[in-house]
């Protein structure tokens, strides 16, 4: 049976071979992170992915490639592949993130990254409201005020990201920046799990514009409470939504 292969979605390739052996990780990748092959599993081989895909087995040798890259799995000669232990993944990469967030596990995998978001956001904006320049300032305003004018949802989850990444470049510690990727990939999983209805919206922006209010004026440890309270508002919908 011939799988129809489905497009690898934000940033893959669009052409050619490229895009071909993308969508085949993709399809591979979706099914080892919602569990179908469990790590230790060993992996169909080439020729029986081939089929299964129906493409050469030069374009599923390219996505084994990509997917040992990002640490799902890995290859040895003469035993095939196999699925690594979960702990291994790389999990800031975005294909990885992409895939984790649409798993059966979504909800837990949404607690993480609340989990995450209370170790680092709101003492990136403390650091923020210290040390932001006026052009780092207009950033974050303009992310927030758009988040406020989006039409659609896909419009304020982009300037939703925007505005966080825009209040860790703020921070002015560049070891915060490698983080984009989650906050570019996760978050935004998360933030169209969060934001489905008028009032959720409505009283989201009134946290953010609180957290940029706080950053514009230069207010450190106001900016870090209202961060842990739009993280609170989050954590309070997790719990109530249903997939």
């Amino acid at each position: 049976m011939t799988v129809k292969l489905r497009a690898m979605g934000r940033g893959a390739p669009r052409t050619g071979g490229s895009f071909v052996h993308s969508s085949v990780a993709s399809e591979i990748g979706q099914r080892i992170v919602r569990g179908d092959y469990p790590p230790g599993t060993i992996l169909p081989n080439e020729a029986e992915w081939s089929q299964m895909f129906g493409v050469s087995r030069s374009v599923v040798r390219e996505a084994i490639k990509m997917l040992t890259a990002k640490n799902l799995i890995a290859s040895r000669t003469k035993i095939g592949s196999w699925v690594e232990p979960r702990e291994s993944w790389n999990l800031l990469d975005r294909d990885v993130l992409a895939w984790y967030a649409a798993s059966p596990e979504r909800r837990a995998f949404l607690k993480t990254v609340q989990e995450f978001r209370y170790i680092i956001e709101p003492e990136a904006a403390a650091l923020a409201a210290e040390r932001r320049s006026d052009a780092q300032m207009e950033a974050i305003s303009t992310a927030c005020s758009e988040m406020g004018a989006a039409r659609t949802l896909s419009e304020r989850t982009q300037a939703d990201t925007r505005f966080h990444l825009a209040i860790l470049r703020a921070a002015g510690n560049e070891l915060l920046m490698p983080l984009g990727a989650l906050i570019d990939s996760a978050l935004e999983s998360l933030f169209v799990f969060v934001t489905r209805e008028v009032n959720d919206i409505q009283h989201a922006q009134d946290l953010h514009e609180d957290i940029e209010k706080c950053i514009r004026l230069k207010r450190p440890e106001a900016a870090r409470k209202a961060v842990r309270r739009l993280l609170a508002n989050t954590d309070d919908i997790i719990a109530t939504r249903s997939d």
